[in-house]
């Protein structure tokens, strides 16, 4: 019987702490719940197609091989940190929204529209799929927008426009070595 009194104190302690405890403060930052819900969803799926092409652009930058060699692995480098520095930001506008970003490998492929690539594709072929992944990310922030304009989320379109043109101007830049 005493073993029951004291797992019946060690519950009741533990429910005192946790409504001793304070909550987690309501956000009121001019953006309904819902609202910030449906963009922080929007962001999460930015998020993964982002962090897809940065890892497909980092293994590309790896596995290039051909004449092309030297011109490829140093502008895939270039682009991987671009885009290895631009996920961070997205995190925090998802955690400032008030909700958890994505962080693990099944959770973005969950979310990503970016497929895997099948394989090591041939120098020329790896460009075409990161143009696709660029202009999949874009598409991606695009379609957010009717969600950030409606609950005036500007820190959040500020974020997307911003990445749009890097997104926009990459894929235009490698689409320039396939002409």
């Amino acid at each position: 019987m005493a073993k029951t009194k004291s797992t019946t104190k060690a519950k009741t302690g533990k429910q005192k702490l946790a409504a001793a405890a304070p909550s987690a403060p309501n956000i009121d930052i001019g953006i309904t719940q819902g609202d910030r819900k449906k963009i922080a969803d929007g962001l999460s799926r930015f998020q993964a197609d982002a962090f897809t092409l940065y890892l497909k652009t980092h293994n590309f930058h790896w596995n290039v091989t051909g004449p092309m060699f030297n011109t490829l692995h140093l502008m895939f480098e270039t682009q991987y940190n671009e885009l290895w520095n631009a996920v961070d930001p997205v995190a925090e506008r998802i955690r400032a929204l008030g909700y958890p970003a994505p962080g693990s490998y099944s959770e973005f492929a969950k979310l990503s529209s970016i497929p895997e690539s099948k394989g090591i594709p041939e120098a020329m072929d790896m460009v075409r799929e990161l143009v696709a992944g660029h202009e999949a990310v874009t598409r991606t922030a695009r379609s957010l927008f009717p969600d950030v304009d409606k609950a005036a989320d500007e820190p959040t379109a500020d974020l997307l426009t911003q990445r749009m043109d890097i997104h926009e101007k990459t894929a235009w830049m490698l689409r320039s070595l396939l002409a």
